[in-house]
C-alpha cells in the first residue's frame, strides 16, 4: 500500500533530479517495512507472557537465550517474506536494480541486519511492559517519526538545518542510503556532507553492533528475570 500510495499518489508531487522516484522510493519502503516488522518481537514477547507461555517454557530444559533467539529469528523471516513482496511490487510499479548480483544481495542482507538489531532493541521492551498494545503504540510513536524525519521518501536537502542534521545521523537515513548504494539506486550529485552518508554501510553495521552488544545481553536478562530464573 505505501508502495503504490507513494508511487502513484505523491510520486508526481515529490520530483527527485537525476532518477525516478520509484527508484528512490523502494529503498526507503523498505527500510521502513523492515523496521515495522521488527517492532512485532515486542509485541509477539508481551502476548506470551500474558498469555503464561513464558512460566510453561521455565519447566523446560533450555537456555535462557533460546526464546528470544527462536523470536528474532521467526521475525526475521517475516521481514524477508515482506521483502520479496515489496521487490515484487516495486518491479510492478516500475524499480529496477542497476547493479551486480552481489552488491544487491549485500544490500539484503544490511537490510536484514538492520532489522535483525531492531528486533533485539525491542525484545527488552516487550520483556517490560507485558501488554502487547502498549508495545505496539509505544513502538510506534518513536519509530513512525524515526522513519520521515530521514531521507526515505524525500532527500534531505530541503530540510530545516536541524532536522537535516538530524536525518542525515539517522540510523534509518542511513540504512536506506545504503540499501539505494547497493541496489545501484543512488540520486546523483554531490557527495553527502554528512559522513554517516558518505559511508553508510559502515555507519549501518556500526550502529547494528552497538544495539546487539547493548540489547542482547539486556534482552537476556530481563527475560531471567520475567521467567524467574
Amino acid at each position: 500500500m505505501f508502495v503504490l500510495l507513494f508511487r502513484y499518489v505523491f510520486g508526481s508531487a515529490i520530483p527527485i533530479e537525476g532518477i525516478d522516484y520509484a527508484s528512490f522510493l523502494l529503498p526507503g519502503i523498505l527500510c521502513q517495512t523492515v523496521i515495522f516488522g521488527a517492532t512485532v518481537t515486542g509485541g509477539a514477547l508481551a502476548e506470551d507472557l500474558q498469555k503464561g507461555l513464558i512460566d510453561r517454557f521455565r519447566s523446560l530444559p533450555m537456555r535462557s537465550g533460546a526464546v528470544l533467539i527462536g523470536r528474532t529469528v521467526a521475525d526475521q523471516v517475516l521481514n524477508v517474506i515482506s521483502i520479496v513482496v515489496m521487490l515484487l511490487t516495486g518491479l510492478a510499479v516500475g524499480w529496477r536494480p542497476h547493479t551486480s548480483i552481489g552488491e544487491f544481495v549485500l544490500g539484503i542482507v544490511v537490510l536484514l541486519a538492520f532489522a535483525f538489531a531492531i528486533s533485539w532493541l525491542m525484545a527488552p521492551v516487550g520483556l517490560l511492559v507485558r501488554t502487547p498494545e502498549v508495545v505496539n503504540n509505544a513502538s510506534f510513536i518513536v519509530i513512525f517519526p524515526l522513519t520521515f524525519i530521514a531521507n526515505t521518501f524525500v532527500p534531505t536537502e530541503n530540510f530545516p538545518a536541524p532536522l537535516r542534521v538530524f536525518a542525515d545521523w539517522n540510523p534509518v537515513s542511513t540504512a536506506t542510503q545504503a540499501v539505494r548504494d547497493l541496489f545501484g539506486n543512488t540520486v546523483p550529485g554531490p557527495t553527502p556532507d554528512a559522513w554517516s552518508l558518505q559511508h553508510p554501510v559502515v555507519y549501518t553495521l556500526i550502529w547494528v553492533v552497538i544495539i546487539l552488544a547493548a540489547f542482547v545481553p539486556f534482552a537476556v536478562s530481563q527475560y531471567k528475570r520475567a521467567a524467574g530464573r
